[in-house]
């Protein structure tokens, strides 16, 4: 257990979790990368940071996943290659430890370069598929995202995304759907590889997953059936955005 954080505070965290979920979820997110820096802001102990987020991050994405999954959008043939290394991959980099100032700042300068080709893009191409998926290249990406996934305390989503949409392999809901389950694998995977964190979970946990989950809900919801491919490509930019700023600064 964590130290004890003043109970209004408490509350503030957790408007802060159910605006992340929401936005996250909106786009096939969990939120870890939002959920790190929120806590950390927040001054919650660092051993509790990783594996609460990992938690928060699956049940956000496993929402996400069902409700993309129920609206048509979910691809088997676009996970599969990218799961079978990366899941593995997570459970390793769960079980290590490194020392973050050399690779942070680099995942944090490519997702803002992902966000930039993103915002880049004309309005006419995000909702439409170019190319079959490359099950090599997959395979050799998802090696590298499970990895840092398992290193990071996130579920790798925020790295398979703008991969889907810059290589064609994917629309934008579909690319949703399959970071969603993406997540969820490899958030699983990343946590058994370092059980002995859920020690460190806050007594308040509860609380932060019943923000989560409300928020997730919401912003699923609109993401897979309301908002439009064009509102979607642009909250996935500012997620992207997010997480490089909070890699890089945090």
């Amino acid at each position: 257990m964590t130290a004890a954080i003043d109970p209004l505070m408490i509350s503030i965290l957790a408007t802060a979790i159910f605006a992340i979920a929401l936005l996250y979820a909106s786009v096939g997110h969990g939120g870890a990368s939002g959920y790190l820096a929120a806590m950390a802001l927040f001054g919650l102990a660092p051993a509790a940071l990783k594996p609460t987020a990992l938690l928060l991050n699956i049940l956000v994405a496993g929402i996400a996943l069902i409700a993309f999954a129920r609206a048509g959008h979910f691809r088997w043939h676009l996970f599969w290659p990218f799961a079978v290394t990366s899941i593995p991959a997570s459970f390793l980099g769960g079980m290590l430890t490194l020392p973050p100032d050399f690779y942070r700042p680099l995942l944090g300068a490519i997702l803002i370069f992902s966000t930039l080709r993103l915002l880049l893009r004309r309005e006419a191409e995000p909702d439409q598929a170019t190319g079959e998926v490359s099950v090599a290249l997959a395979m050799l990406a998802g090696g590298i995202l499970g990895l840092l996934s398992g290193l990071t305390g996130v579920g790798g989503g925020i790295f398979l995304s703008p991969l889907l949409l810059f290589f064609g392999w994917a629309n934008v809901r579909e690319t949703a759907a399959v970071a969603a389950l993406f997540i969820v694998a490899n958030s699983a995977a990343g946590l058994l590889g370092h059980l002995s964190s859920l020690q460190a979970l806050p007594e308040f946990a509860p609380m932060l997953a019943g923000a989560a989950v409300a928020g997730g809900l919401l912003g699923a919801l609109l993401g897979s059936c309301r908002l439009p491919a064009v509102a979607i490509v642009r909250l996935l930019a500012a997620v992207l955005t997010i997480a490089g700023v909070k890699l890089i600064l945090l």
